[in-house]
């Protein structure tokens, strides 16, 4: 069956489909997805990942279409950014 898999960064964002066997999990498509080494700073052991927006297990069964998204860590205070751009202050 055909799965997504989704990661951004700042300054780059991959979006891949993917085969995977009926009975996949969320860590195995990641694992075979390759995302894993394009990107090192993933550590799926620690960050949230979900299903079209809903945080998933990485043990949970995927269905065909599936979009898995890998979150990131939140670095900024999300009250605080619109005052750090309307002041012009966007070091992110």
């Amino acid at each position: 069956m055909q799965i997504g898999v989704a990661y951004s960064e700042p300054a780059q964002q991959l979006w891949l489909r993917i085969e995977v066997p009926e009975d996949a999990t969320v860590q195995a498509a990641i694992e075979q997805s390759g995302i894993l080494r394009k990107f090192s700073g993933i550590d799926i052991a620690t960050c949230t990942v979900g299903i079209f927006g809903k945080v998933a297990e990485l043990d949970a069964t995927l269905k065909p279409g599936d979009r898995i998204e890998i979150y990131r860590a939140i670095t900024a205070d999300p009250a605080t950014v619109p005052r750090r751009v309307i002041a012009g202050d966007d070091d992110d």
